[in-house]
């Protein structure tokens, strides 16, 4: 059993395509996809073994892979990771800029290094490892950057910084898509909403606790999955959507147009597509169901 791609197995064939967070989360489920559509992908983040398991998964299902650890939020390190894979792999055709955290907290309680550390993570990693990409590879050969943001329309309370940051790397995708446009290479941006992911699992106390009731104030009535997220990036890096540049993409079930206006209901009109084969649901959502 494979992942059930919704795209032709040799779409990324002999390509090189870099995945920020490819350890876990969407950013794993991507990373899969992505091997399955013949692309080598590489996989970066700060934690060896998350990336190590992810990897081992990848090649155990016929998928080439590599790795590479790196702090995204330290230029040198970006800076020579990127120039490691342009020298193992050529050249880099794709970036998902997919690794980014936070944590909650009302605007009031946020240090100043608090802010600082999500913004650097969310934010000024994105534009290190894009630019990376751009001087040492893209520029001379083209390629295409699909940036992972937020939901973050309409403010993002308790969590003000990670939606800061999220905000600015839209506008950034759309500052790239005009300047590095002449060098034929495209920029844009996924925006996932609530996500059933592993990222669901970090959070504690009232937070935790309202994980289950998040469905309620979507207008499918239900939360997305990895691979409804991971799709949309596949097609952003495709040929498919070689006249997209500076777009973003929401994917989040409507859930930023809900209003006391237009009362929803519970209903089950919206199935889920779940292509990940090794997809787990998070513990927080197993626990509610039980």
């Amino acid at each position: 059993m494979g992942y059930r791609s919704i795209f032709r197995p040799d779409l990324f064939a002999g390509q090189t395509i870099l995945v920020t967070g490819g350890g876990s989360g969407i950013g794993r489920c991507t990373a899969h996809e992505l091997a399955s559509l013949g692309a080598h992908v590489v996989i970066l983040g700060r934690k060896l073994d998350k990336l190590e398991r992810t990897a081992g998964e990848i090649r155990e299902d016929g998928g080439e892979v590599s790795l590479h650890t790196c702090d995204i939020r330290e230029e040198a390190q970006v800076r020579a990771t990127v120039e490691a894979i342009v020298g193992e792999r050529g050249r880099i055709h794709g970036l998902v800029n997919n690794a980014g955290g936070q944590f909650p907290s009302p605007l009031a309680a946020i240090s100043q290094k608090g802010f600082e550390t999500v913004v650097r993570t969310n934010l000024v990693g994105g534009f290190l490892v894009a630019r990376e990409c751009y001087s040492q590879t893209m520029a001379a050969h083209g390629g295409s950057i699909v940036n992972i943001v937020a939901d973050m329309w309409f403010g993002m309370p308790g969590m003000g910084h990670s939606g800061a940051a999220r905000a600015g790397m839209v506008n950034f995708t759309e500052t790239a898509a005009l300047e590095w446009a002449s060098s034929g290479i495209r920029v844009n941006a996924v925006a996932p909403g609530w996500i059933a992911s592993s990222g669901m699992d970090t959070y504690s106390g009232p937070v935790k606790a309202m994980i289950p009731r998040l469905k309620a104030a979507v207008p499918l009535a239900r939360m997305g999955t990895e691979s409804e997220v991971s799709s949309a990036i596949c097609f952003l890096l495709s040929e498919g959507a070689a006249f997209i540049s500076g777009s973003t993409l929401r994917i989040d079930g409507a859930a930023p147009h809900a209003t006391v206006l237009w009362p929803m209901s519970e209903h089950d009109r919206a199935p889920a597509y779940n292509g990940f084969h090794r997809a787990t649901l998070p513990e927080v959502l197993r626990k509610a169901e039980d």
